[in-house]
């Protein structure tokens, strides 16, 4: 598959896990007409170099991103700003709390989004599930329990890992946790899914190189009702196709049609 095929069909994904263990998923600094200006600019004149669509497959964002939430993704809001662009338009840098669209650090032909816990300098674990961010309990009101189960490793983190982690995590755990506390390294990003129980996330596979950053989510153009099997296809689903046809006003999520995606900020 050649680059622009990529561009036409990435979705964003999971990956499938090795052994049982959880599934592979002030508001912006943009003001709100600044947030529909920029979205509006790049739907009019927007190429794949600047906004790219993608559609989510897997639960690992849920709540605040749906499996079949087909979304617009801004390519220039992490882009290196020049002397001339900067004053066009507002680049900035991944902030903790910000949901990122990053090719997969173990396999960069595939394509997550989770959001940013953790910068550059954080320290970062998990009590008991509870995000302690530089010695500080966070509120994290997006954040989405769907069990109960108490796993060691995903719910009190750093420790032991008691299911399979990439290398890339073992690097992690062993050089750079400080005092029971994952510190990240320049250059890199620490991220997690909001459907916190169910994501494969930098706890299993370390950290974000910032170069593998694609950009934001920037809006939901379309949502619809449809299961991972039918979205995480590549090839031609005529089972997905004829759900269209049959359904499409009663499974397309209205309400979340042309919804502007936000991220939360964690201090």
């Amino acid at each position: 598959m050649d680059e622009q095929q990529q561009q036409d069909n990435v979705i964003l994904q999971d990956e499938p896990p090795a052994e049982p263990a959880p599934e592979s998923r002030v508001i912006s600094q943009r003001g709100f007409i600044a947030e529909w200006t920029v979205t509006i600019i790049l739907l009019l004149f927007g190429t794949t170099s600047l906004v790219q669509a993608f559609v989510i497959p897997t639960g690992s964002m849920e709540d605040t991103l749906l499996i079949g939430d087909h979304l617009l993704v801004d390519k220039l809001a992490y882009a290196p700003s020049g002397s001339v662009s900067r004053h066009i338009l507002p680049y900035k840098d991944v902030k903790r709390g910000d949901i990122i669209v990053f090719r997969y650090p173990v396999d960069i032909r595939q394509t997550f989004v989770k959001r940013a816990i953790g910068v550059p300098g954080d320290h970062i674990k998990l009590i008991n599930k509870r995000l302690i961010l530089n010695g500080k309990a966070v509120d994290e009101p997006y954040v989405y329990h769907k069990s109960e189960f108490f796993e060691p490793y995903r719910d009190n983190f750093p420790s032991e890992p008691n299911v399979h982690v990439a290398q890339s995590a073992m690097d992690m755990l062993t050089n750079h946790v400080e005092r029971g506390e994952v510190v990240v390294p320049p250059g890199t990003i620490f991220a997690m899914g909001d459907n916190r129980d169910s994501s494969l996330d930098s706890r299993y596979w370390g950290f974000v190189p910032r170069g593998n950053i694609i950009g934001k989510p920037l809006i939901i153009y379309w949502s619809y009702d449809a299961t991972t099997e039918a979205l995480a296809d590549t090839n031609v689903n005529i089972g997905h196709i004829v759900d269209l046809i049959l359904h499409f006003p009663t499974k397309t999520r209205w309400s979340r049609t042309l919804r502007l995606i936000h991220g939360y900020p964690l201090n």
